[in-house]
């Protein structure tokens, strides 16, 4: 979970886009910039649009947690607007 201290830096988006509500395997393209949290362990990383992300070596879960999948919690305004 990702922990904040001045609301006033956040903006609440509607899901209206694929990037709010697709998950994303390992390697995979970035599609934005923010702040991802794996979907079985609720791990977190940052990602930069276009970069990949991080390798199934990166982390290992149970057979429980299932598959290393990645989905946008946080975006992040990396354009300043």
């Amino acid at each position: 979970m990702s922990w904040y201290i001045d609301t006033s830096n956040l903006t609440q988006a509607v899901a209206d886009k694929a990037h709010w509500t697709n998950s994303y395997g390992p390697g995979s393209e970035v599609p934005v910039s923010g702040i991802y949290r794996c979907i079985g362990c609720k791990k977190e990383i940052t990602s930069n649009a276009g970069d990949p992300f991080p390798p199934q070596n990166h982390h290992q879960h149970t057979t429980s947690q299932g598959a290393v999948k990645w989905k946008l919690n946080i975006r992040t305004n990396t354009n300043g607007d």
